[in-house]
């Protein structure tokens, strides 16, 4: 079985906060295509053979988000990296992600050599790696970029453990826009119907077409046996921004959506005609986005972006994959570009120029993911404090969704439209540890503060300026659940901090 994860239906991509979409499109328009045959080994490559491949072996080790203070046991990963003319090699970055060691391997050799990540983005799923020593790479042939359509048979490339290279068929079955597997970020993937067995290094797995390189496996479903992979476009506009330091990922518009085929919406709208004339509902506009910068509000009907008519859908005509969202064509453009965008306000046509930016991670108020990099925390005579991330809810494991508390999967899921109140982010109690200053509050687990001696926190990094103000010897702590109000004494809560260290092998009281 693959070490993926599930698919990711195309139905949760109306709800993920990295995107500006209320509904998934529609798939690609394609004729019909013939079903699949079982897939098979179509080829073996004897390992004596010129490769374009190398196995890449990564020790890794995550961060603990329930104690963040301490870092997971370290675990092994191997996949397959496609070799580029560059003398780098293109992985996922889910598989180098809290990477503490990487070596590449030459398959046909046995050769081994450490490799150094240059460019990672979690957002595309992308990353470069270089070997120490680049002369590593030399007679392995480089792959060229190239693109498959609906109906086309690609490889998927594996390495059998006598380091001969196989091929398996599979069919592109579907070209659209999915949410990606890491930040959940909604990028072109291509579909392919295929059935791959296990074999060494299924972590990351090139796919050719042509003898080109037309994707990367992002994940595979054994049971319906069908594969996300990255496609040619994506990898194209990752790695030309990717020779610009420092590195900018993949822009966005900062606006939310809906179809626009309500006939009573329309007319709310002030657009009287039919849905076939095109346009869709904005529903929001993200505060400091590209799309309010430019003018763009709430309730206008989006006729028009880039020169492309926006269908009632949110589609337009992409001239080499046919109907795609919206956002493959803003994703495919480079940030800190304009995009002319016309709009229906009230029933008057008018005409603005957006500026598509990446927002950075770090700027959500629950951020999507937080990998490489250790979670912030603060422990307050046994209360520990720490920030709202999506990689905080994902130690619920699979199905966290259901699995994690219910509010905060609420706020993560629709952060952009709850309101901030000033917040950076969301700063909680996620545990309480015992101490004589924490008898009978581990039930205040999952609370999230907003004061500290009638200081307002946005941001954990807030904390440090508030306790210096003690109300009456007390530190005065507030949350937006009951019991609303909680003391710590100010110096007994000091006092005791070399105790909850030493007690509870914490190598800090804080790291902000």
């Amino acid at each position: 079985m693959m070490t993926r994860p599930l698919f990711t239906t195309l139905a949760s991509l109306a709800l993920l906060s990295a995107g500006a979409t209320a509904k998934p499109p529609k798939k690609a328009a394609t004729t019909p295509q013939p079903a699949p045959t079982p897939s098979v080994v179509t080829a073996v490559k004897d390992a004596d053979s010129p490769l374009s491949i190398v196995r890449v072996e990564v020790t890794a080790q995550a961060w603990d988000f329930i104690h963040p203070w301490s870092k997971k046991a370290p675990e092994s990963r191997s996949g397959m990296g496609a070799v580029l003319a560059t003398g780098e090699v293109l992985v996922t970055g889910d598989l180098i992600a809290n990477a503490n060691y990487v070596e590449f391997e030459r398959a046909e050799t046995g050769e081994r050599m450490a490799a150094n990540v240059e460019v990672v983005d979690y957002e595309s799923d992308l990353a470069l790696l270089k070997p120490v020593d680049p002369a590593f790479l030399k007679k392995l042939q480089p792959l060229e970029i190239g693109d498959a359509k609906v109906g086309d048979r690609v490889d998927v490339l594996q390495l059998e453990s006598t380091g001969a290279q196989v091929e398996t068929a599979a069919l592109v079955t579907t070209v659209a826009v999915v949410p990606y597997t890491t930040a959940g970020t909604p990028l072109l993937a291509y579909r392919l119907s295929s059935s791959l067995q296990y074999r060494d290094g299924s972590f990351t797995l090139p796919l050719l077409h042509d003898d080109k390189l037309a994707g990367l496996l992002m994940r595979y479903d054994p049971r319906s046996q069908t594969i996300d992979a990255i496609p040619a476009p994506v990898i194209r506009h990752f790695l030309a921004a990717a020779k610009k330091q420092p590195y900018v990922g993949f822009p966005r518009a900062g606006l939310s959506f809906a179809p626009l085929r309500d006939p009573q919406l329309r007319h709310y709208a002030g657009d009287n005609d039919s849905p076939a004339s095109g346009g869709v509902y904005i529903t929001a506009v993200e505060p400091g986005g590209p799309a309010e910068q430019a003018g763009i509000k709430q309730g206008d009907v989006l006729l028009s972006l880039g020169g492309n008519a926006v269908d009632a859908d949110g589609n337009y005509r992409d001239p080499q994959y046919g109907k795609q969202a919206i956002q493959y064509l803003i994703s495919m453009t480079t940030s800190g570009s304009s995009l002319p965008v016309k709009l229906l306000r009230a029933g008057q046509p008018v005409s603005v120029t957006m500026t598509v930016q990446h927002r950075s991670s770090e700027d959500y108020l629950v951020e999507p993911y937080l990998i490489d990099k250790a979670p912030k925390f603060y422990v307050l005579g046994g209360l520990v404090l720490q920030e709202l991330s999506r990689q905080y809810l994902k130690e619920w494991g699979a199905g966290w969704e259901k699995k994690a508390p219910e509010k905060f999967v609420y706020l993560d899921r629709y952060q952009d439209d709850v309101s901030a109140n000033g917040r950076k982010k969301i700063v909680f109690l996620s545990q309480v540890l015992p101490t004589p200053l924490t008898i009978g509050d581990d039930q205040l687990s999952g609370t999230t503060i907003t004061k500290i001696n009638d200081r307002p926190i946005t941001c954990l990094a807030d904390l440090p300026a508030a306790l210096e103000h003690p109300i009456n010897g007390f530190h005065k702590i507030e949350f937006a659940e009951a019991p609303h109000l909680l003391y710590l004494d100010a110096a007994q809560t000091q006092a005791i901090e070399p105790a909850l260290m030493r007690n509870y092998g914490l190598p800090a009281i804080k790291s902000l």
